[in-house]
């Protein structure tokens, strides 16, 4: 189901209609099933007793009590497919809390060419330029779509409803297309946001991002869609 767009995304809403074309899957970039030592990813947090990023049990596990992102260390470029499996961790562990299903895709910093320089604070992106989803925010209250660019972050659309909520221990497969000015995100095969860009972000980095979770992703994919 499609979102409405909300606040400050109005005005694009009424100048742009949504996106209906999407492409077929090309070549295949990157596959990564998590298997063996964690590598070609730039892991920002808070390292500290307590905190994980790594590898474990054939899934990448992120279990941090503060804020971390992920970064696929290659940097993508014009039309792509970002697929993967995610699970939200509520099982009495320190770190489980059901929040923060969230997501940095192409993104850059206009301001250095060196993307990794920070520590997994939320507030320290929030001059790059980037597309970001987050899923079940807010202590799972919220879904939001947001544009980052020019030291400001758009609110593009919004979700309040429990379906578009997170449930604990659950799979989800995300798919995050960026194909010719536009973006969307489909979970589980349900369109959650589709968004037609005046300005399109055509290039940069993909991010797991999340904050206070513990969260494992699995089954990661990229593909050029063309």
């Amino acid at each position: 189901m499609a979102m409405a767009l909300t606040g400050l995304a109005a005005g694009f809403a009424h100048a742009a209609p949504a996106c209906t074309e999407w492409g077929t899957r090309g070549a295949l970039l990157h596959q990564d099933e998590f298997d063996g030592r964690l590598s070609g990813y730039v892991a920002e947090y808070a390292r500290k007793p307590g905190n994980t990023v790594e590898n474990r049990d054939g899934r990448l596990l992120i279990d941090v009590d503060s804020g971390a992102t992920v970064w696929f260390g290659k940097p993508l470029a014009g039309n792509v497919l970002i697929s993967y499996t995610r699970r939200v961790i509520v099982d009495g562990g320190k770190n489980d809390r059901l929040s923060d299903f969230n997501h940095f895709w192409m993104a850059r910093d206009p301001r250095n060419p060196d993307l990794f320089t920070r520590g997994g604070k939320f507030e320290e992106y929030d001059n790059l330029d980037l597309y970001y989803a987050g899923v079940g925010g807010n202590t799972n209250t919220t879904t939001r779509l947001r544009r980052y660019g020019d030291g400001a972050r758009v609110l593009l659309a919004e979700h309040l409803d429990a379906r578009h909520l997170l449930q604990p221990n659950r799979d989800y497969r995300v798919e995050i297309a960026v194909f010719d000015g536009c973006t969307r995100m489909l979970v589980d095969g349900a369109e959650i946001f589709n968004y037609r860009d005046p300005r399109p972000l055509a290039s940069g980095h993909f991010g797991f991002r999340t904050t206070w979770s513990r969260q494992s992703i699995d089954h990661f994919t990229i593909h050029q869609l063309k």
